[in-house]
């Protein structure tokens, strides 16, 4: 069976932003993905922008997953979000519980994702698949990947349909995050992340904060490149489409594409990986 990709997206901030994603969507849209996601600042700071464009997916006849995150937020406000997607005919959210925005004091009526599962649940019922956040090398606010691996058991509890991981670049850390997770009782599909690569600083920098270890090796390599964008670009692709190739052949039931709003390298790594339609 053709494993199942899916495609991730953030909500541009200016109107030429919108009309350079409807481009990358119709090129990414020949990849036949299971559904493009859309990413929802915590709080709701980006509520407005993320329904507009899975508004959009969806008249394109794609299936749309917008993020939900609940840190900051309340009962009534998620309620009234989960309204607007039901009547939106939308089928599928990622459920996180995002971070709290800056100058934010208070983390709201939600502390954890699997309180914000547990709510959709109870309020809209089987209507969604709930999507949520698992970390092969763990949160980095885990204090311990016994700790993090209990509170992603108590989200799948909650109601999880299945799981999508934060990108990584070791593939026997998503092998041992899913044999972990089987030996707890979990038992839906974990999906790997996939970041393509573009440029090496940002992606140091992103990984640095968001806790994705980037191997010694490679490392060295990128720096080795200094400013010579072709040589990081290309050996990027190499790098992401080896890894997706461990990962398929190793079991992973798709592939999530953290795009960063541009085509061209996620087109290039399906079609390496004969996933191209």
């Amino acid at each position: 069976m053709k494993p199942e990709i899916s495609i991730e997206f953030f909500p541009p901030q200016t109107p030429e932003g919108v009309d350079k994603l409807r481009l990358v969507r119709a090129e990414l849209g020949r990849l036949q993905p299971a559904f493009f996601s859309v990413t929802f600042g915590a709080g709701g700071s980006t509520r407005e922008r993320t329904f507009a464009i899975v508004k959009e997916i969806a008249a394109e006849g794609h299936a749309a997953a917008p993020h939900l995150s609940c840190i900051g937020s309340t009962r009534a406000k998620i309620r009234d979000i989960l309204a607007d997607y039901q009547a939106a005919g939308i089928r599928r959210i990622v459920a996180l519980r995002g971070d709290l925005p800056s100058g934010m004091a208070e983390a709201g009526e939600f502390r954890y994702a699997n309180e914000l599962v547990e709510f959709i649940r109870a309020e809209t019922g089987e209507h969604f698949r709930i999507e949520v956040a698992a970390y092969p090398e763990w949160h980095p606010q885990a204090r311990s990947p016994q700790d993090d691996l209990r509170a992603f058991a108590r989200k799948v509890k909650a109601g999880a349909d299945s799981a999508i991981t934060q990108y990584f670049f070791n593939a026997d850390a998503y092998f041992n995050f899913v044999n972990e997770a089987r030996a707890s009782g979990v038992d839906i599909p974990i999906i790997p992340g996939i970041m393509p690569i573009v440029g090496f600083a940002k992606l140091a920098r992103f990984s640095d904060a968001c806790g994705a270890e980037i191997p010694r090796w490679m490392r060295r390599k990128f720096e080795s490149f200094s400013d010579d964008a072709d040589a990081i670009r290309a050996f990027g692709l190499d790098v992401v489409s080896e890894l997706c190739q461990r990962l398929l052949a190793g079991g992973a039931p798709g592939l999530h594409f953290y795009s960063m709003n541009q085509a061209t390298q996620t087109i290039e790594i399906c079609r390496r990986l004969g996933l191209t339609a």
